[in-house]
């Protein structure tokens, strides 16, 4: 009779085989699978299939959101081809960043998820929408690096690749690219688009000089990016040393109270002019790291009105 009541349970709630399954896992797959899982409940339009606290939080865009509303309600079809996970059964964490469809349309979603005794106790969507056509064709398939393994006697300790990635902050707040140990072929993408170490022909009649062209830390230390004000919320949250990847979240504000600023290291260039009104940008990083430096970065992220709370 107990075995017939435990049957009827488990065939009534699955998130009950969800949180014991994460209760006893503490391996990466179970990670990878809780994405892949919580994923399907989203377009399936259900938060019944995740084993979530009672008390569990949900901030969607820096907006704290009921679990249910939101994405829950949009998501059309699941990620196919570009994912990245950042699982860290150390943490009881994961990051994830993929292209997946809302309404019908694609968005490039970034996804944190924070475990506790076998139950979601928060979740975390940064969505980027209006994607170009252009970013789209970079998003069709990540980059494989952040897939590659990283041979076991080269791994370095999590608390080494969480400071490199969050030393990456401080150089582009402070204009400095020295401050982070970025590698010559740094390549970032932001929102799909080649942003640093891009090797795309810049378009004809395109403003010079090229900066996405530029390595990251020449880019850096151009002071390009002196637009931003400052970067706060920073939580480099999930870490992975098997692919030697970190997931990061953090809020850039731009007052643009000045829409010139002073330039170094380009010959024949003094200044930049940045004509943007004051906005946020929340966003979430994902990095490759590995021999000490940062090798590649998928950055994503969206426009928010200056100042905005975090959500939390």
């Amino acid at each position: 009779m107990l075995a017939t009541l435990l049957v009827v349970a488990v065939t009534i709630c699955p998130q009950l085989v969800q949180a014991q399954n994460l209760i006893n896992c503490r391996v990466r797959s179970c990670y990878d699978r809780l994405v892949d899982d919580y994923l399907a409940a989203l377009v399936a339009h259900d938060p019944s299939r995740i084993a979530f606290a009672p008390d569990a939080r949900f901030v969607e865009n820096i907006k704290a959101t009921k679990i249910g509303d939101g994405l829950w309600k949009t998501a059309s079809a699941l990620p196919t081809t570009f994912k990245i996970y950042v699982p860290d059964p150390v943490s009881g964490q994961i990051g994830f960043m993929g292209v997946m469809q809302e309404d019908g349309k694609p968005i490039l979603l970034g996804l944190r998820l924070q475990v506790f005794e076998g139950h979601v106790i928060e979740a975390e969507h940064v969505i980027a929408r209006d994607l170009s056509a252009q970013s789209l064709a970079n998003l069709e398939v990540a980059r494989p690096i952040f897939a590659k393994v990283v041979p076991e006697g080269m791994r370095m300790p999590r608390y080494e690749i969480k400071g490199i990635a969050y030393s990456y902050y401080d150089a582009l707040d402070f204009n400095d690219g020295e401050l982070a140990p970025m590698a010559r072929d740094c390549d970032r993408h932001e929102n799909g688009r080649e942003s640093s170490g891009s090797r795309t022909p810049p378009a004809a009649g395109a403003p010079q000089p090229n900066y996405s062209a530029m390595d990251c830390t020449r880019q850096f230390t151009t002071g390009m990016m002196a637009y931003i004000d400052n970067i706060d919320n920073i939580r480099v949250l999930a870490v992975d040393p098997f692919t030697g990847l970190a997931f990061g979240l953090s809020h850039f504000h731009h007052s643009m109270k000045n829409h010139v600023f002073p330039i170094r290291g380009v010959p024949g260039v003094t200044t930049r002019e940045v004509k943007n009104p004051p906005f946020d940008l929340p966003a979430a990083h994902i990095f490759k790291i590995s021999g000490g430096r940062i090798h590649q970065i998928e950055a994503m992220g969206f426009l928010a009105p200056y100042n905005s709370p975090s959500g939390w």
